[in-house]
């Protein structure tokens, strides 16, 4: 009898937990594109750049054109780390990023909230590099 109740208390809590547990996983990922304010890339744009590239990266089909052209964006990421690294971010290092993800939202087949997490990266970078031009004019 006690095993009876046992088992029936914890298929009872299998059965109604689980399903909890899994809108609060997919809340979770939500969250990644809804709490996005201004404050998600303070000091961290870079970092959040990449992360976002990498997410895309992660649902993109292995050998695929697709996959080359985010190949490249983390590429371009690594030289613009590089030049930050010995001092100064290049103008030249920044527009080769932005154009670069610029190439992934025109031509990657993604989900339309990818893009627009990815069109919101390139908004970022482009204030990014505005307020350098503004407070480090080159001369």
């Amino acid at each position: 009898m006690k095993r009876l109740f046992l088992g029936t208390i914890v298929s009872g809590l299998v059965l109604f937990a689980t399903p909890g547990f899994a809108q609060d996983r997919e809340q979770g990922r939500e969250g990644r594109y809804e709490n996005r304010d201004e404050g998600y890339y303070k000091g961290h744009l870079f970092d959040r750049v990449r992360e976002d590239v990498e997410r895309v990266e992660a649902n993109t089909h292995a050998f695929s054109a697709d996959e080359f052209r985010l190949t490249r964006v983390k590429q371009e990421l690594n030289e613009m780390h590089q030049s930050a690294a010995n001092g100064r971010i290049e103008e030249r290092r920044l527009d080769d990023v932005i154009t670069a993800i610029e190439k992934v939202i025109a031509d990657n087949r993604m989900p339309e909230r990818d893009r627009m997490m990815l069109q919101e990266d390139v908004r970022h970078l482009r204030a990014y590099k505005e307020h350098n031009e503004r407070y480090y004019p080159r001369g």
